[in-house]
């Protein structure tokens, strides 16, 4: 069971991660718009967590550093 949730997680991610992806470059969304940072965070986290309970490590490097981006985004859009 455990392993399925976690599972879920990082398909959430890889959706959260595509969809802010599209969404920004169709348009819909701005780069520095709480929704397009909020969707690369969760989505980072997910991805992470999945590839961190398989000991992937380059993933796990990856969604970290992406995730402290858009915290740091989200501090900098937040305080504007």
């Amino acid at each position: 069971m455990k392993r399925k949730i976690i599972n879920i997680f990082g398909w959430y991610g890889v959706a959260a991660i595509l969809g802010a992806y599209a969404l920004l470059n169709f348009g819909m969304l701005e780069a520095r718009s709480i929704i397009y940072q909020l969707l690369n965070l969760t989505g980072a986290m997910g991805v992470g967590v999945d590839a961190l309970n398989d000991k992937d490590w380059q993933p796990v490097v990856l969604n970290l550093v992406w995730a402290v981006i858009a915290i740091v985004s989200l501090i900098i859009s937040l305080s504007q």
